[in-house]
């Protein structure tokens, strides 16, 4: 990921200018590292790339395209296993606006089914279980909700969707930057999708705020966004999928 890679060029390049005498080498990856925080900080090449990758399919923005299908497909984003916490704070931004513009769409189609779709890793709870908590509280009718508790991965996901949905086109709701990949794995999987992206990262404001001249973390966000779906990207490729 590009922060750890950040940091391990600045570290081991003040290894080498505190404790060897390669300066030389020292300062070049000094150098290096500092560019690349620059970078990552202001979103230099990363939220062009990342916008790209967001906007490759246009978002539902109304019903007309929805007639005929009956399933919203959700997958997760994450959630926290800390139950002390109120459950919408619980999923993360992802999952919660995957959520909840799923059921925005599910509002529109009558008769269809909310399936969400999200395994627990590492511990950290199960997204479909959150998910169809919440969904409950923001008032989905319990018996148009059908769980996929046991996916840890997209390429899983399409692969047990496609036993559940059988020969049904979905519409398939999934972060923005996410998209591409989901959709590619999807249709390998045999599933037909209507794509439904959100949870925009790259957003473009008009007018021009003094905080814009200095770097943020959320450039940091975009470039690890950015890598992670390219690498994955990939590694479908390269495994045929």
């Amino acid at each position: 990921m590009p922060l750890s890679l950040t940091v391990l060029l600045l570290v081991i390049g003040l290894l080498l200018l505190w404790f060897s005498r390669r300066q030389l080498l020292g300062k070049a990856l000094v150098t290096m590292g500092v560019m690349l925080l620059l970078a990552l900080g202001y979103g230099w090449g990363f939220s062009p790339a990342l916008k790209a990758l967001e906007r490759e399919y246009p978002p539902v923005v109304d019903a007309s395209n929805l007639a005929g299908l009956k399933w919203v497909v959700v997958l997760g984003g994450g959630t926290s296993s800390d139950v002390a916490l109120p459950l919408a704070t619980r999923l993360t931004d992802a999952s919660l606006a995957r959520l909840v513009e799923g059921v925005r769409l599910y509002r529109q189609m009558p008769g269809a089914k909310l399936l969400v779709s999200g395994g627990s890793v590492f511990g950290y709870g199960s997204d479909a279980d959150a998910m169809q908590a919440l969904a409950i509280g923001l008032g989905v009718n319990p018996a148009d909700i059908v769980l996929d508790m046991e996916s840890p991965d997209t390429e899983t996901q399409a692969k047990l969707i496609r036993t559940m949905v059988g020969n049904e086109r979905v519409v398939l709701v999934i972060s923005a930057s996410h998209m591409p990949r989901s959709v590619g794995l999807f249709e390998r999987a045999g599933v037909g999708v209507l794509p439904a992206p959100t949870h925009y990262l790259v957003q473009d404001n008009t007018g021009f705020s003094p905080t814009d001249v200095f770097p943020s973390h959320k450039g940091f966000l975009e470039a690890q966004r950015v890598v992670h779906e390219e690498l994955g990207m990939l590694w479908g490729r390269l495994r045929g999928q």
